[in-house]
């Protein structure tokens, strides 16, 4: 307990990050539908932390230990994966990886703490999935109140040690324009987590987008684009709506974030663009709000574009 002053005059250190930006300490739920390549991510971000390489290809970490739950996949498929995505670079020591682990309310939170223990260092811990180590509910117990429970257990362990922890989860089937309305379960689990990210997919030139809140993390989209070759997900330059929409659309924006006030034939001249379709382009973006125009035909971005 505290009073105000004092509160006001302690000083608290700054949140430790695994991924300035996206990941820091306490418990962050990243959430997907099937098959989006929540895995690849997941695993990518723990040999770019373990290695102390940019995560995303650009986002500069601090390299340190490492967990890494795969509990749906085998030894054989994670080496297989590992591999593509080292792409001939030495493996870190500093990755641990388990494919079994107990759940945590029986006996798997005192394991992560024991392993937290041990690697005082560590940037990051990864459960891949979080309901093979959640457990069973009590009976009669409510499922909001089971789902931020269920949290609990991983949130006390990351606080304990100020450690990042993803516990990586599913969506619903049906969308939704509230990206926290669309991870699987109660309210309980974005409730009781410090972060949720949310990957989706995506039209135009990114393959994701990655929807964020949190407590520590400022609300923000990031549009990713996923290399088959490498496995490896890339942060893509700039708001994910310019790489959301189609090709006329994105160019279009560019220039117009780049150059306010332009005018269409201004756009077509600089961009290429064929006049009647950049004209015709710009009014439908701005009856789409993505774009704002005044009574000369001037064309600027708004703000929450």
């Amino acid at each position: 307990m505290w009073n105000a002053a004092d509160l006001m005059a302690a000083d608290f250190p700054e949140p430790r990050w695994a991924v300035p930006g996206f990941f820091a300490e306490g418990v962050s739920l990243l959430a997907g539908p099937p098959k989006v390549g929540k895995s690849w991510l997941s695993l990518g971000l723990g040999l770019d932390v373990a290695a102390g390489r940019p995560a995303f290809g650009s986002v500069p970490v601090e390299a340190g230990p490492v967990l890494y739950l795969a509990l749906e996949d085998t030894p054989r498929r994670l080496k297989t994966r590992m591999g593509k995505l080292l792409a001939g670079r030495p493996a870190p020591r500093d990755l641990t990886i388990a494919t079994e682990f107990p759940a945590l309310p029986q006996g798997g939170a005192d394991a992560l703490d024991n392993w937290l223990t041990r690697n005082p260092d560590a940037r990051l811990v990864v459960i891949d999935v979080f309901a093979k180590v959640r457990g069973t509910s009590p009976p009669g117990v409510a499922a909001y109140d089971a789902d931020y429970a269920a949290i609990g257990y991983a949130k006390q362990v990351a606080d304990r040690h100020s450690v990042a922890t993803i516990l990586v989860h599913h969506v619903r089937k049906m969308g939704s324009d509230d990206f926290l309305a669309e991870v699987s379960g109660t309210n309980g689990l974005a409730g009781a987590a410090d972060a949720t990210l949310v990957l989706k997919r995506s039209r135009g030139k990114a393959d994701g987008v990655l929807h964020i809140t949190g407590r520590d993390v400022d609300e923000a989209e990031h549009a990713l684009s996923f290399q088959p070759e490498s496995g490896s997900w890339l942060l893509l330059d700039g708001p994910a709506g310019d790489h959301t929409i189609g090709d006329t659309r994105s160019t279009i924006l560019q220039h117009v974030r780049q150059h306010p006030g332009a005018r269409p034939k201004d756009i077509a001249t600089a961009t290429g663009l064929d006049y009647a379709n950049t004209r015709q382009t710009c009014a439908r973006m701005a009856k789409d709000g993505q774009l704002s125009t005044d009574s000369t035909g001037a064309y600027l971005v708004p703000e929450s574009v």
